[in-house]
């Protein structure tokens, strides 16, 4: 049980340093970011939401990444 909640932990911190990533390309100095790295973000991001569901569920994954997003992006 304690190696799955740190594993959850691992990857709520990848999607919030993967989302502050994403504001500074969006709103930083990096405001000029190529299209194809924001991309790369979008799926690095899908990436962990599909990880995070094997250990939360697919609908908790999803809430928690769009909870991380709209906090940190939006």
């Amino acid at each position: 049980m304690g190696e799955c909640r740190s594993e959850v932990a691992r990857l709520r911190e990848q999607i919030e340093t993967i989302c502050c990533a994403m504001n500074q390309m969006l709103s930083g100095y990096a405001i000029t970011a190529r299209h194809d790295i924001i991309n790369h973000r979008y799926s690095t991001l899908g990436s962990y939401q599909e990880e995070l569901e094997t250990f939360v569920g697919e609908q908790r994954a999803l809430e928690i990444v769009i909870e991380t997003y709209n906090r940190i992006v939006r």
